[in-house]
């Protein structure tokens, strides 16, 4: 009689409600320190992919690619863009832990999320990387390069220092503490006025000098540009500019903003990579190209410094609008 009902029983009328979903491993609280660098791991295509599940400051896991994990069930699946960005909308979770807040920008890479940490109560940015093979490949190699200037940079004030990570619905998710605009950014909402020389001077002095850091680990940044330099406050002051005869804002303004603090980090180690690799195929960005990368004739250390003096002398020239201008005409 039950193997009657049981094959009568209409597909059709199943009851298709959502049934509350097992906890996965991102639900799971922080686990005591004890249990630091244990991993729980998705494969996805040829990529694998990791979940932390030890605490946001504790990074130093010795291999990002281990074999042997745990695997756990993926998130209720969701559709990313044509170009696969994530989809979100502001107010809603990113796992249970961070509340999507706003969003702070986007490029190749994929976005920024400003979120709300519940569990460090404190707003972080957050890298939600586009679901692609070559940018997740892209993400991890950043990760390990971030864990690895963690440990050496002790006091954080070089580069932007990671908080946690984890790969979310195909989205690697790299966790940041929150810094102010970029210097690009900070320029073009100035309507491109140049810095004054002596702010350009201690900007120079700490992009040196972590680029000096980064070259004593034997790394090369290999992408510094105006947008992957961050002030790390977005505060302000409004000076007078007695320059702006041709350049005047739409506003009538004849005031300009400089930061309140001239302290920057370093962000963006996507391309990072080790001074003994290969160094023949194309690197920076075009405007901050060196000769020697262009030339084709392979490339080191002095990459990043010439970038450094292109990245100066925008900062400080009352035409760097009109230069930027020229190199994007270029294409």
């Amino acid at each position: 009689m039950e193997m009657e009902l049981l094959a009568e029983y209409p597909h059709a009328h199943m009851d298709r409600r959502p049934r509350k979903r097992a906890r996965l491993g991102w639900d799971v609280p922080e686990a005591p320190k004890a249990q630091v660098g244990m991993f729980c791991g998705q494969e996805v295509g040829d990529v694998t992919s990791f979940v932390s599940s030890g605490a946001p400051s504790d990074l130093t896991c010795s291999s990002l690619y281990a074999k042997e994990v745990a695997r756990n069930a993926s998130p209720p699946w969701r559709e990313d863009d044509k170009d696969g960005h994530y989809m979100f909308a502001l107010g809603e979770n990113l796992t249970s832990r961070y509340k999507i807040h706003s969003k702070m920008g986007e490029g190749t890479f994929g976005q920024v999320l400003e979120c709300w940490d519940r569990e460090r109560r404190e707003m972080v940015a957050i890298k939600i990387v586009r679901g692609i093979k070559k940018y997740r490949e892209a993400a991890m190699i950043e990760i390990d390069m971030l864990q690895q200037l963690g440990k050496h940079d002790k006091n954080g004030t070089r580069c932007v220092q990671i908080r946690n990570w984890f790969d979310y619905r195909n989205h690697i998710c790299i966790v940041f503490e929150k810094l102010g605009p970029s210097l690009y950014d900070f320029l073009r909402k100035n309507n491109y006025r140049p810095f004054p020389i002596d702010l350009v001077r201690e900007l120079g002095r700490q992009l040196l000098e972590c680029v000096a850091f980064m070259h004593d680990l034997r790394l090369i940044h290999t992408d510094l540009k105006p947008e992957n330099v961050l002030l790390v406050s977005s505060e302000y002051i409004k000076v007078p500019d007695y320059k702006v005869s041709s350049r005047s804002p739409k506003d009538g303004s004849y005031s300009k903003r400089l930061p309140k603090s001239s302290a920057i980090k370093v962000i963006d180690f996507g391309s990072t990579t080790y001074d003994h690799q290969d160094h023949t195929y194309i690197v920076s960005t075009r405007h901050y190209r060196a000769p020697e990368v262009i030339l084709g004739l392979g490339w080191s250390y002095p990459c990043d410094i010439w970038s450094v003096g292109c990245i100066l002398v925008e900062l400080c020239s009352v035409c760097n609008h009109h230069l930027h201008l020229f190199w994007v005409a270029l294409g």
